[in-house]
């Protein structure tokens, strides 16, 4: 790897700045709660519950057991997940996989299928060598990433699902779920959510958005899309949402400079490097939220027109495409449900 770090810099918001900045989420002081929404930090990131007036501390505490369960057992980042193990068998043996695994490993696969390879779920090895979002983040050589790239292919991850385990056909592969496992987070937290007939919520993992209800009878969720230019964005448009996920991918979320150049987190699984399009953010709304994780990575990689093609052949699926000229294209459910909140930002109508 190559060690200049010649005017670096680097950016990781998963801590510090979220995704998302939803306008309505702590402006309810007059409605009485049980106990305060909770925060810990989980899956890497910050997470927020808010449960209102159904919130008491044994539901908060189940929530947020089964997310520290998850990051357990899918993490790419600690040695002692299930995905670690499976990575490290890579080219030697079958490894008995968990529930969690299966189902989170199967979904993206079934992306990998369907968008061709762009999103693909064996991109790990591409995601350490250039360790965006650490402070060892640096231009790799061409050499290392050609390397990385020979070992990147879903069709090498095979599942039995009779046997319960997972299989990496070539030594040095690595699964890496981070582009999928938080959505499956939320959906597990809604039902969670279900199961204790909690009507209204909001969800917040790291700005991955699951709305639960309405704001009130009749009143849907104002959810905040926020600033892809600048390291503090607010939200520059709102959209109106009811039981649905919002997940938002943008070159903003983690990257570094070198001499000058940015690099941000979202890696091409075909050329090594991260992506150039012309995009600065892609927010996804879906019922399922681990859908909307798994798109918001697919269609930013597949590009404005490919990727708005892509959601208007999925149910109760929509798109926000911001560019880098600060252009705001939407698919076709999404007309009428959204308000610019920025002028400099323009609403340039439906792509199909």
């Amino acid at each position: 790897m190559s060690q200049r770090n010649t005017d670096r810099t680097i950016h990781a918001r998963n801590i510090t700045y979220l995704s998302f900045f939803f306008l309505a989420l702590f402006s309810f002081s007059s409605c009485k709660t049980s106990v305060a929404p909770q925060t810990e930090f989980v899956l890497g990131t910050v997470c927020t519950i808010n449960l209102y007036d159904k919130g008491t501390q044994a539901v908060y505490a189940e929530i947020f057991d089964r997310l520290r369960e998850i990051e357990a057992i899918l993490s790419a980042n600690r040695d002692d997940t299930n995905i670690a193990l499976i990575n490290s068998n890579a080219g030697q043996t079958a490894t008995a996989a968990k529930p969690e695994t299966l189902y989170v490993l199967s979904a993206a696969l079934r992306y990998s299928e369907k968008t061709n390879g762009r999103f693909d779920p064996t991109i790990g090895p591409l995601v350490k060598l250039w360790n965006i979002g650490t402070e060892y983040a640096a231009v790799p050589s061409q050499e290392d990433i050609s390397m990385r790239l020979a070992l990147i292919n879903y069709r090498n991850v095979k599942i039995d699902e009779k046997a319960q385990t997972v299989f990496l056909t070539k030594p040095g592969m690595k699964i890496d779920l981070g582009a999928i496992a938080k959505g499956y987070a939320a959906d597990q937290i809604a039902e969670i959510i279900e199961k204790y007939h909690i009507s209204r919520a909001i969800v917040d993992l790291g700005g991955n958005i699951l709305a639960i209800g309405e704001k009130k009878p009749g009143v849907p969720w104002k959810i905040g899309i926020r600033d892809p230019e600048t390291e503090k964005g607010g939200s520059i448009l709102a959209l109106d949402i009811r039981n649905e996920a919002v997940v938002t991918s943008g070159v903003y979320e983690r990257y570094f400079i070198e001499n000058g150049k940015r690099y941000h987190h979202i890696l091409d699984p075909a050329t090594g490097f991260p992506v150039e399009n012309g995009l600065l953010s892609v927010s996804i709304i879906s019922p399922k939220s681990i859908d909307a994780d798994a798109l918001s990575t697919s269609v930013f990689l597949l590009g404005e027109n490919a990727g708005a093609r892509f959601i208007e052949t999925l149910p109760d699926t929509d798109a926000i495409f911001i560019d880098q000229n600060r252009k705001v294209y939407v698919t076709s459910g999404l007309m009428g449900r959204i308000e610019v909140l920025d002028e400099r930002f323009k609403l340039s109508g439906e792509l199909n």
